[in-house]
């Protein structure tokens, strides 16, 4: 599986914590998948936030040629992720903001992921995290 071009995920939180947490855990529910997860959290120097930096050195650390999908939590995540793909020069080409929820859409993008689906499909996947109704 290593020579597949696999979409790559970037999980961005304002917790380094939770970030690392969910990609642990998306890939151990997507049975320890191949599937390149790196979690972009808090700021450079551990605090709570979110870093233009990490989140591009996450994106280039993932990218496999088959795009990069970024989930993000909340708030600021969301717009620095925003001012990235505005920028255009600094994210990995093919890279796309990820509608979902962040635990729920982590776990499908990942499994997606793993099949080799495109990037379409995985951000469709995840996207569709949202109707995953609990009762």
């Amino acid at each position: 599986m290593s020579d597949e071009k696999l979409v790559g995920i970037v999980l961005v939180s304002h917790s380094a914590q939770v970030a690392a947490s969910v990609a642990e855990l998306a890939k151990g529910l997507a049975g320890g998948t191949a599937v390149p997860v790196a979690p972009a959290g808090g700021t450079e120097g551990g605090g709570l936030g979110t870093s233009a930096e990490l989140i591009a050195a996450a994106a280039a650390s993932v990218d496999r040629g088959a795009g990069v999908a970024l989930l993000t939590d909340l708030g600021s995540a969301v717009l620095t992720v925003k001012a990235l793909l505005a920028e255009g020069d600094e994210l990995p080409a093919g890279t796309r903001l990820v509608d979902c929820p962040f635990v729920e859409g982590a776990v499908a993008a990942v499994v997606t992921a793993s099949t080799g689906a495109d990037l379409d499909a995985v951000a469709a996947a995840a996207s569709e995290a949202y109707n995953y109704r609990k009762v």
